[in-house]
């Protein structure tokens, strides 16, 4: 964790912070990433998003989120103060396989990331959590609460599905509320505290 510089004003940054750590908040398209930093971040997000277009239906796959109207194309950014003066700096990526390349770039200097999962479409996530896996990351799954989210598996059913390590934080979440995100950050966090050897 990199030291926080002195703050005497706190309008940047609160005058109790003392380690800044960056985190990635990760997912397959229309999961909740943007939303989630929305809720949590102290600061306002920065955001890249576009409104999604014909040419983008073609490659982008929409099933299960027909919804959608907006994706984000570089990063989603938001800042959060958390107890004992830690700051996490939230980095949310692209969900699409045709931004893979920007992938090293956004996660370079990174303790840890939130995957983000849908229920609804497990699937859709094995081949960001092969990339987090495949970066070396330390992580957290989050399962993303949506409505119509199934609610008859079991925790050993979807550490099953995922094919997760039985230490490897698993906690279900609404990205739109507050509360609920940074108890899912949390999660990562304490991970992080608790098995230092495992940061990169």
């Amino acid at each position: 964790m990199a030291s926080a510089p002195s703050s005497t004003s706190g309008i940047h940054l609160p005058d109790t912070a003392r380690d800044l750590v960056k985190i990635i908040v990760a997912g397959p398209f229309g999961v909740g990433k943007t939303t989630l930093i929305d809720s949590v971040s102290e600061i306002r997000p920065l955001h890249t998003e576009e409104t999604l277009s014909e040419a983008s239906a073609q490659v982008d796959d929409l099933a299960g989120v027909r919804e959608k109207a907006t994706t984000t194309v570089a990063i989603d950014f938001g800042r959060i103060s958390l107890p004992g003066g830690i700051v996490l700096y939230l980095f949310g990526t692209p969900g699409q396989e045709r931004f893979r390349p920007l992938w090293d770039d956004i996660t370079h200097g990174a303790l840890g990331a939130l995957v983000l999962v849908d229920s609804r479409r497990i699937d859709a996530s094995f081949d960001v959590l092969g990339l987090v896996e495949e970066s070396g990351l330390p992580y957290a799954v989050a399962f993303n609460a949506f409505p119509d989210s199934p609610g008859h598996y079991s925790d050993e059913e979807l550490r099953a599905a995922l094919d997760l390590e039985p230490a490897t934080p698993m906690v279900t979440c609404d990205a739109r509320d507050a509360d609920s995100s940074i108890d899912a950050l949390l999660a990562l966090v304490q991970y992080l505290i608790d098995h230092p050897s495992e940061r990169r």
